[in-house]
C-alpha cells in the first residue's frame, strides 16, 4: 500500500517535490531533529517502562531508551513501519523469559501512545482557528475507531487484566498521558522544522502549521507504509491541498520530515551493530524471585 501511494503521488505531482525536499536538508535542521528526538525517545521509553512494570516484566529506563532507538531505526528502514516494534517486543519477551507479557507490554505501550495522540489531535484541531477544520472529521473517525478497538479489548479477560495492572502502577495514568503528549509535540516540532527548512511561510497565529503537522502525523501512524513512506506523504498532499498550499508542497515537507526522522533514528543503527551495546541489561520479574526458583514459562512444552 505504501508503494502504491508513492506511485500515485509520482504520477500526480511528479518527482520534483521529492528531489526538492532532498536539496532543502540543512545541518541545523538535522541537528534540531536529533536533539528533539532524544526527548521524544526518552518519553516513549519511560512510557514503555511503566507499562512493562505493570505487567511484571520491568525494564530499566536506560535499556528501554536503547531498545526504543533500535526499534525506531528498524521502523525507518523496513517495510510496514512496525517491524522495529515487533523486534523490540520479541527481544524483550526473550530476555525476561516471559514472551507473552513481554510482547503485550510493547503492544499496550503503542496503543496507549496512539490513543493519547488521537485525542490530543482532535482537541487541538477543534480549538485551532485554521482553514483545515474539514480534516477534523477524519480525526473524529480515528477516535471512534480507537473507541471501538477498546470496546473489543474488553471482551478479552487477559487484556482487561493487563490494563488494570498497568493503571495500578503509581503515577502511571498521568505519566503515560504527559509523556505521550510531550512525544507528540516533539514530533510536531520536527515537522515544523521541516516546514521552515522547506521555506514554507505559514501564519502560526492562525494555527495552520500546527494543524497540518497533527494531521500528517496521524496519517504517518497508519501501519501500511514502505519503511515509513507512503501514507504520510499521501495525507500531507491531501491536507496541504485542502489548506490551499498545494499538494506538491505537502509532499516536499513530508519527504523532508522523513529524512530528518531517519537521521534522528541513526543512533539506533549504532546500537544494533555495536557488540558491547547489543545486549542491554534488562531488569524483570525474574530478578525479584528468591534464589533457586525460576520463573514459570508461559509456553507449554509439547
Amino acid at each position: 500500500m505504501g508503494a502504491a501511494i508513492l506511485a500515485v503521488l509520482l504520477w500526480q505531482v511528479g518527482a520534483a517535490p521529492f528531489v526538492t525536499a532532498l536539496t532543502e536538508v540543512t545541518w541545523w535542521a538535522l541537528l534540531a531533529a536529533l536533539a528533539i528526538t532524544v526527548l521524544t525517545t526518552v518519553c516513549a521509553a519511560w512510557r514503555w517502562s511503566t507499562v512493562a512494570t505493570g505487567l511484571g516484566v520491568r525494564i530499566g529506563l536506560p535499556a528501554a531508551v536503547a531498545a526504543y532507538y533500535r526499534s525506531q531505526f528498524l521502523n525507518s528502514v523496513l517495510p510496514g513501519g512496525v517491524l522495529g516494534d515487533v523486534h523490540r517486543a520479541v527481544r524483550h519477551g526473550h530476555d525476561v523469559h516471559r514472551m507473552g507479557r513481554g510482547v503485550r507490554s510493547v503492544v499496550w505501550e503503542r496503543i496507549l501512545g496512539q490513543v493519547v495522540q488521537v485525542v490530543l489531535t482532535v482537541v487541538l484541531l477543534l480549538v485551532l482557528p485554521s482553514p483545515v477544520h474539514a480534516l477534523v472529521v477524519i480525526a473524529v473517525v480515528g477516535v471512534v475507531v480507537v473507541g471501538l478497538g477498546f470496546a473489543l479489548v474488553r471482551v478479552s479477560g487477559v487484556l482487561l487484566d493487563d490494563l488494570r495492572r498497568i493503571l495500578r502502577v503509581p503515577g502511571a495514568p498521568v505519566g503515560i498521558v504527559l509523556t505521550s503528549g510531550v512525544a507528540v509535540l516533539g514530533h510536531v516540532t520536527v515537522f515544523l522544522v521541516a516546514m521552515f527548512a522547506a521555506g514554507m511561510e505559514v501564519s502560526a497565529g492562525r494555527g495552520v502549521a500546527l494543524a497540518l503537522a497533527l494531521i500528517v502525523l496521524l496519517g504517518a501512524a497508519i501501519p501500511a507504509s514502505l519503511a515509513g513512506w507512503g501514507p504520510r506523504e499521501g495525507v500531507a498532499a491531501w491536507a496541504f491541498e485542502a489548506a490551499g498550499l498545494g499538494a506538491a508542497a505537502g509532499v516536499s515537507v513530508a519527504v523532508l520530515y522523513g529524512v530528518l526522522a531517519l537521521v534522528a533514528a541513526l543512533p539506533g543503527a549504532l546500537l544494533l551493530v555495536t557488540p558491547r551495546l547489543r545486549q542491554p541489561r534488562l531488569r524483570s520479574l525474574r530478578c525479584e524471585l528468591p534464589l533457586g526458583r525460576e520463573p514459570r514459562s508461559e509456553v507449554t512444552p509439547r
